[in-house]
């Protein structure tokens, strides 16, 4: 009889802690089809002392290889973020130890009290009364066994008399806050305008593209904010879903590409692209396309299909590729810039330039550092009440990456591009031999 190395259920629990964002826990209903994976995770969710979790199993059937296999064996139950350790030493102490033995755990249920078959099914729900934040498991200690299932789930909150709230604890914030962001942008857009209408004679393209960016960003919280909103109230998305990520797409490819084309100087300094450049957005652009699969995959499947954590690793490399792409054509114009600097003659103009790229240099560095990782370690290491100041801080940093953006290169009669102080050319020309602009 073949046993499960514990390693696979170490770096199964391992990955589900690094790679599992908080769920929004809608409800859901899943099909499992021969599926011999010892344990899947369905959800992860931050209860309140009203919490409640509904199960209902249809369909069930169990295939084993070996002998007829023990329904007590295959097993539902909730697994809480400070039992994650103990569990992981349970299972290096004893290499044939099944995670529904325990005691850490809070079993639900197992298959022997699914109704006889061969109308194998089951409907319950429990109450949550420790406040917490758990994950929904299945666990699978059957030997050879494959499990073939309809699964529907429901996880939430009653803080409200008999109002179910379907957002965890720390995510039940998500829909003011960002309908609030939604407001702040669409004021923003409209200031743009005003500011590119009383400056016309200086608006360039570029800027046109920007403003797209801001609407397309608006469009996108909105959706989000309405999304959270009905999966709060009544566990589904209600279509806002599709809407969202037709929007974020949209406004994800829009950034990359505006970062690409002011850091190459495009309508500012020169009308065209170089060839090395619009490879970055060959690149950039379809490498979006397959980022923004895959988090269509993660946020719509969930942990419990077979190929999450492979989305997981795809969405993060493509993100990794795409935000290093980007810093290539600001590097490259700060180079141009400096190489013109030694033949042209103008120095206060071209150190005014070396400057402004060299700012949005450090600027994006900045932002991408922040919403990568900064926000990251914040997801990490909040408590799960106060997951959404995570998601704060990613908002609150992305508006500031805008407003210094725009700002830095907005229309003006005399913006950085052209300012040329005849007096201080020859301090600007000792700046420029003493500085190097390296990054």
């Amino acid at each position: 009889m073949s046993k499960r190395p514990p390693l696979f259920f170490l770096l199964l629990l391992l990955l589900v802690l690094s790679l599992l964002s908080l769920t929004t826990a809608e409800i859901k209903t899943l099909k499992i089809t021969s599926d011999a994976r010892p344990m899947i995770l369905f959800e992860k969710f931050g209860f309140t002392h009203s919490g409640h979790v509904s199960i209902a199993l249809s369909s069930v059937s169990v295939i084993s290889s070996l002998s007829t296999p023990d329904p007590s064996r295959l097993a539902f139950f909730l697994l809480s973020e400070e039992s994650y350790i103990q569990v992981l030493l349970e299972l290096q102490q004893n290499p044939s130890f099944c995670v529904i033995d325990s005691k850490f755990i809070q079993l639900l249920f197992t298959f022997r009290d699914l109704s006889p078959p061969p109308h194998s099914t089951f409907d319950q729900s429990y109450p949550v009364t420790a406040p917490n934040e758990y994950s929904l498991f299945f666990a699978n200690c059957a030997p050879g066994s494959q499990v073939t299932m309809d699964v529907r789930t429901e996880l939430y909150n009653l803080d409200s008399g008999s109002f179910k709230d379907y957002l965890s604890a720390g995510l039940t914030q998500l829909p003011t806050l960002y309908f609030l962001f939604f407001l702040i942008y669409l004021s923003f857009l409209g200031f743009w305008f005003y500011y590119c209408y009383h400056n016309k004679r200086s608006v360039h393209r570029i800027h046109l593209l920007m403003a797209l960016l801001v609407l397309m960003k608006a469009l996108n919280l909105i959706c989000a904010a309405e999304d959270k909103h009905y999966v709060k109230v009544t566990g589904t998305a209600h279509g806002w879903d599709v809407l969202f990520y037709i929007f974020q797409f949209i406004r994800v490819v829009l950034l990359f590409t505006v970062i690409v084309l002011i850091g190459t100087g495009w309508s500012f300094l020169k009308p065209f692209l170089q060839e090395k450049e619009k490879k970055v957005l060959m690149i950039v652009i379809p490498l979006q396309v397959l980022a923004n699969v895959a988090s269509i995959v993660i946020g719509e499947t969930g942990p419990f299909i077979k190929d999450w954590v492979t989305w997981n690793q795809v969405f993060l490399l493509v993100d990794i590729v795409c935000c290093c792409a980007i810093i290539f054509p600001i590097v490259w114009s700060i180079r141009s810039l400096r190489e013109t600097s030694k033949t042209d003659g103008k120095a206060a103009r071209n150190l005014a330039k070396l400057t402004l790229f060299r700012q949005f240099y450090i600027v994006v560095i900045g932002y991408l550092y922040f919403t990568r990782i900064v926000v990251f370690a914040l997801r990490t290491i909040a408590a799960y009440k106060y997951q959404w100041v995570a998601y704060a801080a990613e908002e609150i940093a992305s508006l500031a990456f805008y407003v210094v953006m725009f700002y830095m290169f907005r229309p003006v009669e005399k913006n950085e591009y052209f300012v040329i102080d005849e007096e201080e050319e020859e301090a600007a020309e000792l700046a420029l031999r003493d500085e190097e602009f390296e990054l």
